[in-house]
């Protein structure tokens, strides 16, 4: 799609379900829309940033408890 193109001439090339759904937009919708996209990247780079907080602090607990085990055995062999 050519975007220098004037808008009336942009609409052309769209199918004809979608040039129906844009022209019964008023500018609520139109606002709506744009937060909603707006909300849908916002939830989609918080859903990464759980993810990889929840990795994290499970391999924190496992890394506490491995250093745990592990150093309880250096104690053991100290103390033999």
């Amino acid at each position: 799609m050519d975007n220098e193109a004037v808008t009336a001439h942009r609409m052309v090339e769209l199918p004809e379900r979608t040039k129906e759904f844009l022209s019964k937009l008023d500018e609520d919708d139109i606002d709506n829309l744009e937060d909603a996209i707006k909300f849908y990247g916002t939830v989609r780079t918080m859903g990464h940033v759980f993810k990889w907080m929840a990795i994290t602090i499970l391999a924190v607990i496992v890394g506490i408890a491995s250093l745990y085990e592990n150093s309880l055995k250096i104690w053991g062999w100290f103390h033999r």
